[in-house]
């Protein structure tokens, strides 16, 4: 019987901060995967599915990002940016040794591994963009549209508390909850690792950079647009998105028509967490891909 995968963990000093993280499995010839979560401003812990890819011979990484989870909170709230998370990987990854990864990014975790790539693509084997997003504007029109088709009365909550700032208002609070069952993780009971997240993560840095809420991004993060760039990425890249998406499966197109060669998988069953919500195909299709891209 082949043994259960190895955790470790530990904290990387990067730019000053100590950077919690955790890594499953060894370090061995199908190389490394690096996880980058959302947020911005969550933790790696709803990721932790992506471990089973270690019993198909990768080395998993995970961490939480600066200002999130378990890392340290920065001395000025200025550094929280995309350029600065983006700095940030680099260091993380010259810290641990890192020389080539499989970079994988959920959510603002996939944009921010479009900005990596943009800026530092040799490091890179393979990316992939799970349910991620190049463009804020496109985005938030998406979700807008999603939240226009929330059952009533849903919508007029919405309007009426985000137009008053009331987003802690019960009916408020009632229409977000609804959204999330539909549009962040369709299953029930939520897997430990998501909820874990969602009652960690708005930390100050999702405040700052992206807003109350997962639809109303209203922080530094909401003219980003890389839609532009994505033509100048040269590296293998996975797009993978659910049909009940909050980052819609129309996000994810943009991306895959923007990037030369990518490919796109769409899972039917699943909305924002489709490595919990169709685990086992999520695996297979991940190991698929990156088995057919190993290091030259």
């Amino acid at each position: 019987m082949t043994p259960p995968p190895t955790f470790r963990d530990g904290y990387a000093t990067v730019h000053g901060y100590r950077f919690f993280w955790t890594s499953c499995g060894d370090p061995g010839p199908s190389g490394t995967i690096v996880t980058l979560h959302g947020g911005p401003g969550g933790t790696y812990d709803y990721l932790l599915s992506l471990a089973d890819m270690a019993a198909h011979g990768y080395r998993v990484i995970f961490y939480d990002q600066l200002g999130c989870g378990k890392s340290d909170r920065p001395r000025d709230d200025a550094d929280y940016t995309v350029d600065r998370d983006v700095a940030d990987l680099e260091e993380f990854c010259r810290v641990l040794g890192i020389e080539r990864m499989h970079l994988l990014g959920s959510s603002y975790g996939g944009m921010l591994a479009i900005a990596y790539a943009l800026a530092h693509r040799s490091r890179l084997r393979t990316m992939t963009i799970a349910s991620g997003l190049a463009s804020v504007p496109l985005t938030v029109r998406e979700m807008y549209r999603l939240t226009r088709e929330l059952p009533p009365p849903l919508p007029a909550f919405l309007d009426r508390h985000e137009a008053r700032g009331e987003f802690q208002h019960p009916e408020y609070l009632a229409a977000v909850g609804e959204f999330y069952r539909r549009h962040l993780c369709r299953l029930s009971p939520w897997p430990p690792e998501v909820t874990y997240t969602l009652e960690h993560g708005l930390s100050d840095k999702y405040r700052i950079m992206n807003g109350p809420n997962e639809f109303t991004i209203t922080g530094r993060i909401h003219d980003y647009d890389a839609t532009p760039r994505l033509g100048e990425i040269r590296i293998p890249t996975l797009i993978t998105v659910g049909r009940y998406d909050e980052v819609t499966p129309t996000v994810a197109e943009a991306i895959h028509r923007g990037i030369p060669g990518s490919e796109l998988e769409l899972f039917p069953e699943s909305s924002h967490t489709a490595f919990w919500e169709e685990r086992e195909r999520y695996m297979a299709r991940l190991a698929r891909f990156l088995a057919a891209h190993p290091e030259p």
